[in-house]
């Protein structure tokens, strides 16, 4: 690898975790990056999902304001994410190369539904059941247990995917908890940043013992997805309920279309 590539490299981490960190698919950049350069797909995505472990820890950290109070909840959902990647890092080692790429573009494309959908949603779950916020980006944020009883094993489900591949990860998870948990939109996305670093960090253990490795590679994007964590939690937190639900939108149907011309 020379020193252009090197470079190049680094540059798509800080991309990626920018990305990450304000709105999810950072992996759209790193691991097209990667292939571009001939390295093997597995190896580039087992090297890309432990390279970005610490831009989404950096991205939970930039959110640490709108973290406070969620520690059960972070607890409860963490567990699922952790159960999730767990297994999805393990699907990537037995199941053939490209088992998942046939849901991957639907379940973008759902996550975007979703969170364009998901305040009227949620509205009508609160006329039915009386008992969350009329919407997510509005309310408090501050009422201890709000999560529905299916957001724990839709995380874990996409703990699997996340943990196999993960690209449009982020958007997904915002998609659920947008619906299911009654917070603001920002401190859904501390708290999505906190489920992605787990599911990633579990995975990314995985291929750490038993996987093909390049740390060279590992260590230029986990150094850029450091800087871009922090530089897109400051850009995120500033943005509006409605406009981050909008750069949603448009990061999500970018990765779909990316997805099928591919």
């Amino acid at each position: 690898m020379d020193p252009l590539q090197s470079a190049l490299i680094l540059i798509a981490g800080v991309g990626a975790g920018t990305i990450n960190a304000a709105v999810g698919s950072g992996t759209l950049i790193t691991f097209p990056t990667l292939l571009a350069f001939g390295v093997p797909p597995v190896v580039a995505n087992v090297s890309n999902t432990i390279g970005l472990v610490p831009g989404s820890l950096a991205g939970a950290w930039g959110y640490r304001r709108e973290l406070s109070g969620q520690r059960g909840r972070i607890l409860r959902l963490g567990v699922a994410a952790l159960i999730g990647g767990a297994v999805g890092g393990i699907l990537l080692l037995v199941l053939p190369p490209g088992a998942f790429e046939a849901i991957v573009p639907v379940l973008i494309g759902l996550g975007v539904v979703l969170v364009i959908t998901g305040p009227r949603i949620s509205r009508w779950v609160a006329t039915r059941h009386g008992d969350l916020p009329d919407d997510p980006s509005t309310s408090s944020g501050h009422r201890g247990r709000s999560e529905r009883w299916w957001v724990w094993p839709a995380i874990a489900m996409l703990g699997v995917y996340g943990g196999y591949f993960g690209a449009a990860q982020g958007v997904l998870m915002i998609a659920i908890i947008g619906i299911g948990v009654a917070e603001t939109l920002q401190r859904l996305n501390g708290l999505k940043n906190v489920l992605v670093a787990i599911t990633n960090g579990i995975s990314g253990l995985i291929f750490a013992l038993v996987a093909d490795v390049d740390w060279k590679i590992v260590a230029l994007i986990a150094v850029g997805a450091t800087i871009g964590g922090l530089l897109g939690a400051r850009i995120g937190r500033r943005l509006p309920p409605n406009v981050l639900r909008g750069v949603i939108v448009v990061v999500g149907i970018t990765a779909l279309v990316a997805f099928l011309m591919g």
